[in-house]
């Protein structure tokens, strides 16, 4: 009897176990494809090496609002492109881009943030 208990008592943990990490394991997914899916991200982060008075070449992580490289998303413009990115001057420095309001998503452009800093 006590071993039927025991057996009986046993299945029940594994079975409420089971359903637990099922559902952990569904929230988990959620979570990684939420992220995945989300469009409003507004800097990229990219290792790159600072020279400073006490050690040289530091790998440093770096927020920049893009990438040098950038690639056009869904209903993007050039307008939006260069808010968000700090370039104003896209097309200048873009020679394929014969018309500024020609713009698809896939396109690739040279982005190059404007710096008030470099300009002083």
């Amino acid at each position: 009897m006590v071993e039927l208990m025991k057996a009986k008592t046993v299945r029940t943990t594994i079975a409420i176990a089971d359903a637990l990490s099922f559902c952990c394991a569904t929230a988990i997914v959620a979570l990684m494809l939420t992220g995945a899916f989300r469009d409003d991200q507004k800097y990229s982060y990219s290792v790159s090496t600072t020279t400073t008075a006490a050690v040289d070449k530091l790998p440093v992580l770096s927020i920049r609002p893009c990438d040098e490289i950038y690639v056009v998303g869904e209903g993007e413009t050039l307008h939006t492109i260069s808010d968000k990115c700090g370039d104003p001057f896209i097309v200048e420095r873009n020679p394929h881009i014969h018309d500024p309001d020609d713009v698809f998503p896939g396109l690739v452009i040279k982005i190059t943030p404007y710096s008030s800093s470099a300009t002083s």
